[in-house]
């Protein structure tokens, strides 16, 4: 259930963000702000936890007191390039010596077996996979950082009085980093998945097959995979 709150709320802030960097409404965009804090606090929120409720109602003012001044998109800016870049750090600290590649971990648990008796294949595959990973969602991380500093009127360095060169609008900004990113992610899974059926075959039925296996890991899985 909350796994479903969690998408409805990424989905919420995509549409919230895109509209208020589009139509320039600081309203929109001190919404986009209120619903990315409940998304982030949403576990100590429906745990009751006092401290999470007193952090949210302190953002919610925040964001309101933002809304009256010029900086509002700023964490809209700023938001797509940071949750990336920190999704692409973690699949790249994976990779370090004495660490197990993520995707080696999720291979490794739907195999039922241990990472060190994978398959010599799938072992380097995997870690390749990962290290794909951490490569494209570097790309996209460093193409979010420039757009939003070149777009205008309310881009990174339009906001400080700076005029560069090249510039997007905050339409075109909006549609790569809050829509267009997911886009290209998705996209690069569903092709990924299609090479890995025909390099490693019999090992899934279908994509149905293997959503099911993956949410089959467990919550206990997931919990300690996110640490």
């Amino acid at each position: 259930m909350i796994v479903l709150v969690r998408a409805l709320l990424a989905a919420a802030y995509a549409v919230l963000a895109h509209l208020a960097s589009a139509r320039h409404d600081n309203l929109l965009a001190a919404l986009a702000i209120g619903v990315l804090m409940v998304l982030l606090l949403l576990a100590p929120l429906l745990q009751g936890r006092i401290a999470a409720w007193l952090a949210l109602l302190a953002g919610a003012a925040g964001a309101a007191l933002l809304a009256q001044t010029p900086y509002t998109h700023l964490p809209l800016l700023l938001v797509p390039f940071a949750f990336v870049a920190l999704v692409a750090w973690w699949f790249a600290r994976s990779l370090r010596h004495g660490r197990v590649p993520l995707i080696t971990r999720i291979v490794a648990a739907l195999e039922r077996t241990t990472a060190a008796d994978l398959e010599p294949a799938l072992r380097s595959y995997t870690r390749a996979l990962t290290a794909a990973w951490a490569t494209l969602l570097s790309v996209i991380g460093l193409l979010n950082l420039g757009l939003a500093l070149i777009a205008t009127p309310n881009g990174l360095l339009a906001q400080f009085g700076v005029q560069s060169p090249i510039t997007v609008t905050q339409t075109q900004w909006s549609w790569f980093a809050n829509l267009l990113d997911y886009g290209i992610m998705g996209g690069f899974m569903a092709a990924e998945y299609l090479y890995r059926k025909h390099r490693f075959p019999g090992r899934y039925k279908n994509v149905a097959d293997f959503a099911r296996r993956m949410v089959g890991l467990g919550p206990a899985f997931w919990r300690d995979f996110l640490h």
